[in-house]
């Protein structure tokens, strides 16, 4: 009893005798329409894994089945990054992927890149859909209003005019949780497009994260992860407003709640690393010691060009006082290499500076041109070759920090919490203070927290 049949009742009702027939035929009509196949695809940051996790949710809610992305499915979704030109490319590769598996499926891409460059991807062969930064959360009404084929739609607006805040969380891993509490940024870095993106500054309010956090806690998640873009911006409300409350606020009322054990910081800016937050994170039972703080260039000249709210003093004096305060805390540093003007000599300042601190890894970018910003007419631009090889150098050292970070903590007992996954018979997990340990998978460790030698 297939769809010819179906169709032909809808349109034809039937007599008495012939209800169960019809509505047999309704049953698999609405599997027909409700049954589709959608598989989803993250670039880029942590924020993005939550908002693409709660994008998934969304679309299981509408009835879509969840496949791999490597699977044949009906609708292709890739949430999109935009900070470097690689992030751009591999949107593009994706796509061309997707139409060489399943011509048929339909595409959508949103996030960062969508935002900023509708009309460049909607010109992508293969892209039935682009939604800006206000309408990735309505993707369901407009996958109904889609037709495979035509040509792209977009679906976006001013960033001016975006407002509101959307709560998302990553529920992908039962482990551990990336939980958006903070959105957009205020900032005007030289070399960021992420403010075209994604917006002003504005945040969930303190109860309805203590709200997300319940939720998540029902699902056996044993840590979670606060991701923002501008996450020590945290007390703005959802049109850009400040409130009474801030990020440290928000760490007090999480340390009261039961549910979750662990918490991490995902990324704070060194001027808003209050003095207050660090030692409010020194004697938490739940806030893991570990921070990543961008740092971005060790000369004072670049970090003025870049248009960063600090300078080196001030960096260096943060993480004093966490390893004056907290001397197991794990910290991990952004770094852009081969931003223009910076001159073998500001590269040189830069090195040494990362050498001195005592850090524990490097996350290092390899400066990529980006449209409509004000870095663009900065000169002179250094060579691409030099860039990379500047990249490579301070990769080596990151590899080096966290080697000495390592072994600064041999023989000790630390708290791991291992991960679900099972990887060619062996399984991850990560310390309190994040060093990654990696042992023969045993089911009983899984999402489990484990006193572990290092």
């Amino acid at each position: 009893m297939g769809f010819p049949f179906c169709f032909y009742q809808i349109f034809n009702p039937p007599d008495v005798t012939q209800i169960e027939p019809f509505k047999y035929g309704l049953i698999i009509f609405a599997a027909m329409l409700n049954g589709r196949s959608v598989a989803l695809h993250t670039l880029g940051c942590k924020l993005n894994y939550s908002e693409t996790s709660a994008v998934e949710r969304l679309l299981e809610e509408d009835g879509f089945v969840t496949k791999e992305f490597t699977d044949k499915a009906d609708v292709y979704v890739i949430n999109t990054c935009s900070v470097t030109e690689n992030a751009d490319k591999e949107c593009r590769q994706l796509v061309r992927r997707v139409q060489k598996k399943a011509p048929e499926a339909m595409v959508v891409i949103m996030g960062c890149y969508a935002q900023l460059k509708p009309k460049e991807i909607a010109e992508i062969p293969g892209v039935d859909l682009v939604l800006g930064a206000a309408e990735k959360f309505n993707i369901t009404s407009h996958l109904k209003e889609l037709t495979h084929g035509d040509s792209a739609k977009i679906c976006s607006c001013e960033i001016e005019d975006l407002e509101g805040f959307h709560s998302s969380f990553s529920l992908n891993n039962r482990t551990r949780t990336f939980l958006k509490v903070q959105d957009g940024c205020d900032y005007n870095c030289s070399f960021c497009t992420i403010p075209m993106a994604r917006g002003k500054s504005r945040s969930n309010s303190t109860k309805n994260v203590l709200s997300e956090i319940k939720k998540i806690s029902k699902a056996g998640v044993k840590e979670i992860v606060l991701t923002g873009i501008n996450l020590g911006d945290f007390g703005k409300d959802g049109i850009g407003h400040k409130t009474d409350e801030n990020f440290y606020s928000l760490l007090k009322a999480i340390e009261q709640t039961e549910g979750i054990v662990r918490y991490r910081i995902s990324s704070i800016e060194p001027n808003l690393l209050a003095e207050e937050i660090i030692r409010f994170v020194s004697s938490s039972k739940k806030i893991m010691p570990h921070f990543h703080i961008p740092l971005q260039s060790g000369s004072n000249k670049i970090l003025g060009m870049m248009r960063r709210r600090y300078k080196r003093e001030l960096y260096a004096e943060k993480v004093q006082l966490i390893k004056n305060l907290i001397p197991d805390c794990c910290i991990g540093v952004d770094v852009i290499t081969g931003f223009p003007g910076e001159t073998d000599t500001d590269f040189k300042e830069t090195l040494e500076f990362l050498i001195s601190l005592d850090i524990s890894y490097l996350h290092v970018f390899t400066y990529s041109e980006r449209a409509n910003t004000d870095a663009l007419a900065i000169e002179p631009v250094v060579p691409s070759h030099t860039r990379h090889e500047r990249t490579k150098i301070l990769r080596s050292l990151s590899y080096k920090k966290m080697q000495q970070f390592e072994a600064k903590h041999s023989g000790e007992t630390r708290k791991v919490l291992f991960e679900t996954k099972s990887k060619n018979g062996m399984m991850e997990g990560y310390t309190d203070n994040y060093i990654k340990i990696t042992t023969s998978y045993n089911e009983e460790w899984t999402n489990e927290i484990v006193d572990w030698k290092i």
